[in-house]
């Protein structure tokens, strides 16, 4: 399979604390790769250094075979980020948000209109897209959160836990539209400190702890890691047996 994002050797110091670790990972177009750790353990500072928001201390970041720390409008136009934090107007209406992000990429007139249109119905939110944000609710907000990353069509989505903090119902649903994404042809990256979220949906999971890749595999390579009948250990067994911590604990 080709490779279409390659991480280097991926570091980010503040001062005298490393908090991503000389990371290597290659991720798979067309696939879903899972970045499976706990909170604190360097998921989100990974995330903002592949899309440039942060500059990695030392290492690279190679996005379809190119240097993406010197990153050009092309290559953006390819990528679709959704933060762990809100990246919404909550002043403006659904369509405004959505128009207004799909509108940096340089989409503009009819094209426009249809992407927007598009990404709404794409997260059911068309028929709320006259509501202003602040409105809608912490899951309605996380969809419009993703119809604002996805009108320019990327070919790479980052998702950095978008299910956090959201009913049972919304983080269904999101989940099932990142299969939908990822059938549609996009690969996509989904971070998580869920469990059965990542096992449930990704191809391929990397664990990560204390800004250290410990292990990537499939659900089934890594728990052969730890024991040769994989029917009798389950994933989170696994990462208390790699890490010496309880997920769900933390």
């Amino acid at each position: 399979m080709e490779t279409i994002l390659k991480l280097n050797e991926l570091t980010r110091k503040y001062d005298n604390h490393v908090v991503v670790d000389n990371v290597d990972l290659e991720i798979k177009k067309g696939e879903i790769f899972g970045l499976l750790g706990p909170n604190g353990a360097g998921k989100s500072t990974t995330m903002n250094m592949i899309c440039g928001i942060v500059r990695p201390t030392l290492g690279s970041v190679e996005f379809m075979g190119k240097d993406f720390g010197k990153k050009n409008k092309e290559l953006c136009k390819k990528l679709g980020y959704i933060p762990q934090d809100l990246a919404i107007h909550e002043s403006l209406k659904a369509w405004e948000n959505v128009e207004l992000f799909t509108s940096l990429y340089g989409i503009k007139g009819r094209e426009l209109k249809e992407r927007v249109k598009e990404s709404l119905e794409y997260v059911g939110l068309w028929e709320r897209r006259n509501d202003y944000a602040k409105k809608f609710s912490g899951g309605m907000k996380r969809r419009l959160n993703i119809a604002c990353a996805i009108g320019h069509h990327p070919e790479l989505l980052i998702f950095d836990e978008p299910t956090v903090g959201i009913d049972p119902q919304s983080r269904n649903f999101i989940l099932e539209k990142i299969k939908k994404s990822n059938e549609n042809g996009a690969t996509v990256i989904y971070t998580s400190h869920y469990m059965e979220e990542v096992e449930s949906i990704c191809t391929r999971i990397a664990i990560m702890d204390n800004g250290k890749i410990i292990a990537t595999g499939t659900s089934e390579e890594l728990k052969k890691l730890v024991v040769d009948d994989i029917s009798s250990i389950t994933l989170e067994e696994v990462f208390l047996t790699l890490t010496g911590k309880k997920l769900r604990d933390i």
